[in-house]
C-alpha cells in the first residue's frame, strides 16, 4: 500500500487531538460510503499537517516482500542543466509481453511517500502487463516546493528516451502514470512533454491531485472527505505551490488544471471515487480533454473514497476499477494483462 498503509499509525497520534466537529463531519462523510469499502481507518479524522507529515517520515519503512518474477534495479539518473540526480526503480519483467514502459510516480499529497514504498504496485503491473515500469524517487514539499518535484519526473522521463533501446523499450509506446499526488505530478508531465514534443503515448491517471482550486471550494462546502480531507489537502497544495493555494496564478506544470488548452494531449484513462475529494476535479478534467478532441475513458466508481481499493482489495468494486486502467494501459502499449 506504500504511503496509504502507515496512515493507519499516524491516524492514531492524530485523531485523539481532532477537534469534534471534524469527527461529526468524518462521521457523516461515511454515510455517502459504500459498505464494502468501509475500514477502521476510514472512522479516524485523519489530516495532514506539519507534525503529521514529520511522524509519518519518522516512521521505520518496512521493505516490501519481491514481486515474483520481477528484477528490481536501482539507477542514479544525472540532473539535467544543473539540476541534482535522480534516483529511479526499474522493474523489469522475466516475461515481457511488449516493448511498451510506464513512468510511474508514486502518490503522497507532495509531501510524503516514496518510490520504493509502491514496488508492490510497480512492480506488480510490470509482472502482470509484461512491461518495464520505471518509479521516479521525486523531491518532497515543502522542503522542495515546485518544480523540484516536477524536474525530477522530467529528468527520468528522458532518461527512460535516452535509454529506451538499452532496456528494450519502443519509445512511441511510453506512458506516464501516477496515484493522487503522482497522478497530478503524471499529468503535468504529459503537458511538459507535449510542449518539448517528447513523445508520450498514454496518460494513466489514478484519482490524480490536479486542481488547488478545490482548497477553497471544499472549504467552502464544509463537508469531510475519507483519507484525504480538505485541511490535508490545503497543506499538500500550500506545501507544493509555496503559496496559498488558489488564490493567484499557478504553473500549469504545478497545476495541470490551469491549463486553457488540453489540445494534442495522449489519451488518457481517469479512475476516481464518487465520495473522493478529488472527484469534481477529475471528472471535469476528462471532460475537458474529450472536449478538446483527447480520448478519455473516465471510471467513477460510486462510494469509492480516496484510495478505498487499497483498503478493501478483494471488494469486487475494488477488482474492476484497478483492472479498467490496467486495461486500457494494456491496450495502449499493445499488451495484455495477465492474472498473478
Amino acid at each position: 500500500m506504500g504511503w496509504i498503509s502507515r496512515t493507519a499509525v499516524v491516524a492514531g497520534v492524530v485523531a485523539a487531538a481532532a477537534a469534534a466537529p471534524s469527527v461529526l463531519r468524518q462521521r457523516r462523510a461515511l454515510q455517502d460510503v459504500d459498505p464494502g469499502f468501509r475500514a477502521p481507518l476510514a472512522y479516524l479524522p485523519l489530516s495532514f499537517g506539519p507534525t503529521t507529515t514529520r511522524v509519518m517520515r519518522s516512521l521505520p519503512s518496512r521493505p516490501a516482500a519481491p514481486v515474483a518474477g520481477v528484477t528490481i534495479d536501482v539507477v542514479t539518473v544525472p540532473g539535467d542543466g544543473g539540476q541534482p540526480p535522480v534516483e529511479v526503480r526499474v522493474y523489469t519483467p522475466h516475461r515481457r509481453s511488449s516493448d511498451g514502459a510506464l513512468l510511474w510516480i508514486h502518490g503522497g499529497g507532495y509531501i510524503v511517500g516514496s518510490a520504493a514504498e509502491d514496488d508492490p504496485a510497480a512492480g506488480g503491473m510490470a509482472a502482470r502487463l509484461g512491461i518495464v515500469v520505471v518509479s521516479v524517487e521525486y523531491r518532497l514539499a515543502p522542503e522542495h516546493p515546485f518544480p523540484a518535484a516536477h524536474d525530477d519526473c522530467l529528468t527520468a522521463l528522458r532518461w527512460l528516451h535516452a535509454q529506451a533501446a538499452e532496456l528494450g523499450v519502443d519509445p512511441a509506446r511510453i506512458a506516464v502514470g501516477g496515484e493522487s499526488a503522482g497522478g497530478g505530478l503524471a499529468a503535468a508531465l504529459v503537458l511538459r512533454a507535449h510542449d518539448e514534443s517528447i513523445p508520450v503515448c498514454f496518460q494513466y491517471l489514478i484519482y490524480p491531485m490536479l486542481d488547488d482550486r478545490t482548497v477553497q471550494r471544499a472549504e467552502a462546502d464544509g463537508a469531510w472527505h475519507v483519507i484525504w480531507s480538505p485541511p490535508s489537502n490545503r497543506y499538500g497544495w500550500a506545501s507544493y505551490l509555496g503559496h496559498e493555494p488558489g488564490t493567484r496564478d499557478a504553473s500549469p506544470y504545478a497545476v495541470p488544471a490551469r491549463r486553457a488548452s488540453l489540445a494534442g494531449l495522449p489519451p488518457a484513462w481517469i479512475g476516481v471515487g464518487s465520495a473522493d475529494l478529488f472527484a469534481a476535479e477529475d471528472i471535469d478534467y476528462a471532460a475537458r480533454l474529450e472536449a478538446a478532441g483527447v480520448a478519455c475513458e473516465l471510471v467513477v466508481v460510486p462510494g469509492m473514497y480516496h484510495a478505498a481499493q487499497r483498503f478493501a482489495p478483494g471488494y469486487a468494486p475494488s477488482v474492476d476499477f484497478e483492472v479498467s486502467g490496467e486495461d486500457a494501459l494494456a491496450r495502449a502499449l499493445r499488451t495484455g494483462r495477465a492474472a498473478v
